[in-house]
């Protein structure tokens, strides 16, 4: 420091300015080279969406080799454009509007992909109408398995191609077609299983070859603005069915099929449906439950605010003899029904052939609830046939509004077999059948 003067001190502070000047040059650059790489990677892992969150990174199948002519086979594609997005959160799969997507069998599987992906539907998707991609027979058509928080939306469709199946002519173990032999097992068009926080929404399916959507084994599934199309006379063609699942909510929806227009099975709890149209198809049941002498678990399900037209059934319950287990705390309220056969059915003795063995064990029924059910029917009004050995309880009817379709037509009088509750207000139709307080046996497992 002896060589140090006060001339030199200057020039020292001003190549250590330059140095400091220097370094935050350096930085900034190297930020500005790391944002200009990360929206290059982001450029290349997809494109944004007008229509979608700015944020979302977004796999159009159209750039995984796509075709969208309803001829050429998307079904790579779409696999391709799921595995890229399944890395990433909050990911879009597009399937852009306008165009037709021929895309076979095909799964959307989890548990690894990330949460919370969406899956844009604003094209069509229709399913092969030949027999080559089924093999032997499928149980569904597009599915999406051990998915978190996925979302299906948008105004596209889903189309079975259901007519190839349904077809009356069958030989042992197909169906016969124009375009070869159809499998007997006919698919479910779209079914999610153990998934957690399922939502769909805006989209239409029509003509599946079997139910049109379902959830097995689901926790938290939401479904509104859907709609549900196929021929009434179409065979087993639910408009959603619901197995093994809790926490469901369907809401603002319109279901015309040839079966249920929600069937709700075996161990499901805490389900809510309402505001949906219903027609034609079979009305909104519960069951059939305890086939082959199996255990069935139904309970806190409330159907309300729904409109039905040209129904088989309004509301329905129905179980196998020989089963066991429980139906209870169940609500049925505002329903407005025109031209159906049966508005309100128990039967505790469902059998879908010529005859069945008669059974001493049965599923458990109690706190079936019905309030506010108006409209017109054509063959009956009420028919709750409860089983001998374990009947109905706790069955309660509250401002039941039931008329003949046309004055004079020949219609049965409502019917009650085992069938224990109380009428709370007057009906308007004789329902003396019920039987009141409760019976001695009643005999709930679940």
């Amino acid at each position: 420091m002896s060589g140090l003067s006060f001339k030199t001190l200057p020039f020292l502070l001003l190549i250590a300015l330059l140095l400091l000047v220097s370094d935050i040059e350096t930085s900034n650059a190297t930020r500005n080279r790391g944002a200009a790489a990360a929206s290059s990677l982001s450029k290349k892992k997809g494109k944004s969406h007008g229509s979608m969150s700015p944020h979302s990174t977004v796999f159009n199948v159209l750039d995984f080799g796509a075709k969208g002519d309803g001829t050429t086979d998307d079904t790579k594609a779409f696999e391709a454009a799921w595995a890229a997005a399944c890395k990433i959160e909050a990911s879009v799969v597009n399937v852009p509007p306008d165009q037709v997507f021929h895309v076979g069998p095909v799964s959307f599987s989890g548990p690894y992909c990330r949460h919370n992906i969406v899956f844009q539907l604003d094209g069509t998707i229709i399913a092969p109408k030949s027999s080559t991609p089924w093999g032997s027979g499928l149980l569904q058509w597009l599915q999406f398995t051990k998915l978190v928080g996925l979302t299906i939306k948008g105004s596209g469709t889903i189309d079975g191609n259901g007519a190839v199946w349904w077809q009356i002519a069958a030989s042992d173990d197909h169906v016969s077609s124009s375009l070869g032999k159809m499998p007997n097992i006919k698919p479910t068009a779209l079914r999610f299983y153990g998934s957690l926080n399922v939502t769909v929404t805006g989209i239409t399916i029509i003509n599946s070859p079997q139910c049109h959507l379902k959830f097995d084994n689901c926790v938290g599934a939401l479904v509104y603005n859907f709609t549900a199309v196929s021929p009434g006379d179409s065979p087993n063609t639910d408009g959603i069915q619901l197995q093994n699942s809790k926490d469901v909510l369907i809401r603002s929806s319109n279901l015309s099929c040839g079966s249920d227009c929600v069937s709700i099975q075996t161990g499901c709890t805490n389900v809510y449906i309402h505001n949906v149209n219903c027609g034609p198809g079979r009305g909104i049941s519960i069951g059939g439950l305890g086939k082959d002498n199996t255990k069935a678990c139904v309970s806190n399900i409330t159907v309300r605010d729904i409109v039905m037209h040209n129904t088989v059934n309004g509301v329905l319950i129905r179980t196998w003899q020989g089963g066991s287990g429980s139906v209870r705390s169940v609500h049925f309220s505002d329903i407005e029904l025109s031209e159906v056969q049966v508005p309100i059915v128990i039967d505790q003795y469902y059998c879908d052939r010529a005859s069945c063995a008669n059974q001493t064990e049965a599923v458990a029924l109690s706190g079936i609830n019905y309030a506010n059910i108006r409209g017109t029917y054509t063959v009956k009004p009420v028919h709750l046939s409860c089983s001998d050995n374990t009947p109905c309880s706790e069955v309660t009817l509250a401002n039941i509004q039931l008329k003949p379709h046309k004055a004079g037509y020949h219609v049965s009088d409502p019917f009650c077999w085992q069938t224990f509750g109380h009428i709370y207000t007057p009906t308007v139709l004789p329902l003396d059948c019920l039987q009141m307080g409760k019976p001695t046996n009643n005999h709930d497992v679940c």
